[in-house]
C-alpha cells in the first residue's frame, strides 16, 4: 500500500507532465484500487492537492485535474521577470568563473538535448537548472525555492510552448545571449532580453488556438 505522500508525489508528477490532462476526472474509486488505500486518506490527498491548485473539487462532478489559468501564468511570470532582471544584472557585475563554467555546462547539456525522442522533456529539466543555477549564484535560492510552490500552472503552460523544438533552440540561444551579457558585463540589454525571453509566449494565441481544452475558462 502507498502512503499519502508518495500518492501524492505520483499524481503531482502525473499532473505537471500532462500525462493527467486538464479536465481530466479522477476517480476516487479507480485511485482507491491504484493505490490500495482507503477512501479517508484517499480525500485527505486530494483536499491537499486541492490547496495547492493540482486539482478542483465540485459536489456533483468530483475531482477534476485543474484548468491551466493563465492569469495565474501571467502573474509568475510578472515575479520571475521583475527578479530576474535584478539577479542577473548583479551577475552581470560579478559572476565568478565557477558561474561561467556551471551556465556553459548547463547550455551544453540543452544543445544536447535537441536530437533526443521526448526532447521538450529532457530540455525543460535543463531550463530549470539554468535558471535555479542563475538564482543560486546570486545568494537568492530561497527565491527560487519559493516560486516553485506555486508553480503547477506556469509548468504546464511551458510543457506545452516547448512541444516546439525550434521553441527549444530559441530559449537556448536567448539563455546564450544572457550568459555573453554576463560575461562582458553588459547590463543594459539584460531588461529587454528578459523580458523578452519570459513574456513572449504570453502573448501568443498557440495555446488557444492548439490546446483551448486545457485552459480556464
Amino acid at each position: 500500500m502507498a502512503t499519502k505522500s508518495e500518492i501524492m508525489r505520483e499524481l503531482k508528477q502525473e499532473i505537471l507532465t500532462l500525462a493527467l490532462k486538464p479536465g481530466a476526472i479522477l476517480s476516487e474509486t479507480a485511485l482507491s484500487e491504484r493505490f490500495h488505500i482507503s477512501r479517508t486518506p484517499l480525500r485527505d490527498v486530494l483536499k491537499q492537492l486541492s490547496l495547492e491548485n493540482y486539482i478542483d473539487i465540485y459536489p456533483k462532478k468530483g475531482n477534476v485535474v485543474s484548468h491551466i489559468d493563465l492569469d495565474s501564468v501571467e502573474q509568475i511570470i510578472f515575479l520571475r521577470s521583475t527578479l530576474e532582471k535584478e539577479i542577473i544584472k548583479s551577475l552581470a557585475a560579478a559572476l565568478p568563473l565557477r558561474g561561467v563554467l556551471e551556465l556553459n555546462g548547463i547550455l551544453a547539456k540543452q544543445e544536447a538535448a535537441f536530437g533526443l525522442e521526448d526532447a521538450h522533456e529532457e530540455f525543460l529539466v535543463w531550463d530549470d537548472a539554468f535558471h535555479k543555477a542563475l538564482f543560486t549564484l546570486a545568494g537568492r535560492e530561497f527565491l527560487w525555492n519559493l516560486i516553485q510552490q506555486t508553480n503547477v500552472h506556469y509548468m504546464r503552460y511551458r510543457r506545452l510552448h516547448m512541444l516546439k523544438k525550434e521553441k527549444l533552440i530559441a530559449i537556448w540561444k536567448e539563455h546564450r545571449l544572457l550568459l555573453d551579457c554576463m560575461r562582458n558585463r553588459q547590463p543594459e540589454r539584460i531588461d529587454e532580453l528578459v523580458e523578452h525571453h519570459l513574456h513572449e509566449d504570453i502573448n501568443t494565441k498557440y495555446l488557444q488556438e492548439n490546446f483551448a481544452d486545457y485552459i480556464k475558462r
